[in-house]
C-alpha cells in the first residue's frame, strides 16, 4: 500500500476515533464504538478483498454522520466528494422513526452504488457476528431474530456485490437458524 493510501486510511480512522470517542457499543462489555467502523473496514479488506481506499475510508466513517455531530459537508471537506457520496448512501435519516429507517434500508439497498453496497455488506456482517457473540443490553431473543430477518432482507437487496462477503453472511444466517 502506498504512503498516500495509508495516510488516507489513518486520517479517516483518526477522524472517526475523535468523533466516536465517548461512544460505546451496546454489548455487555461496553466495547468502544470505534471498534465497529474499524472492523467494518477490516472485513472489507481482509474478507472481501476490497482495496478501494475511498470505500475503506467510507467504511470507517459510515456512522459518523448518523451517530455524531458530523455533517456530510464536513466529510466532503476533509475526504472529498466520493467518500461523502458513499457515506451519504449508507446513512440513515435519523429524523424518521426507527421502523421507517429500517424499511428505507430494505427499499433502497438495491439502488445504491457498488461502493455503498460493499460497506452495507460488511456493516451487516460485523453487526450479525457481534449479535451472535453477545446480545446487546436490553435485547431479548425475539429482537435478535427480528434483526437477523431484517438484515437478511437488506443483504438480499445487495446480492451480486461481493461473493466472498455474501458467502460469509450466508454462513452467519445458517448458524443462526441451526
Amino acid at each position: 500500500m502506498e504512503d498516500g493510501a495509508v495516510r488516507c486510511l489513518l486520517r479517516a480512522t483518526n477522524f472517526a476515533a475523535v468523533k466516536h470517542k465517548d461512544q460505546r457499543r451496546k454489548d455487555p462489555e461496553g466495547t468502544p464504538y470505534i471498534n465497529h467502523p474499524i472492523g467494518v473496514a477490516y472485513i472489507l479488506m481482509d474478507e472481501g478483498d476490497v482495496t478501494d481506499i475511498e470505500v475503506l475510508q467510507a467504511a470507517i466513517l459510515h456512522d459518523t454522520v448518523e451517530d455524531t455531530d458530523t455533517t456530510l459537508d464536513e466529510i466532503q471537506d476533509v475526504f472529498g466528494e466520493k467518500v461523502r457520496s458513499i457515506v451519504a448512501e449508507v446513512t440513515d435519516d435519523k429524523t424518521l422513526p426507527k421502523a421507517e429507517r429500517k424499511r428505507q434500508q430494505v427499499l433502497h439497498a438495491p439502488t445504491r452504488s457498488h461502493q455503498a453496497k460493499l460497506v452495507k455488506l460488511a456493516d451487516k456482517l460485523y453487526n450479525l457476528r457481534d449479535l451472535t457473540r453477545a446480545t446487546p443490553a436490553g435485547w431479548d431473543q425475539p429482537r435478535v431474530e427480528e434483526y437477523f430477518q431484517w438484515a437478511a432482507q437488506v443483504v438480499d437487496g445487495v446480492r451480486g456485490t461481493n461473493k466472498a462477503l455474501e458467502a460469509k453472511l450466508d454462513e452467519v444466517f445458517r448458524q443462526q437458524k441451526a
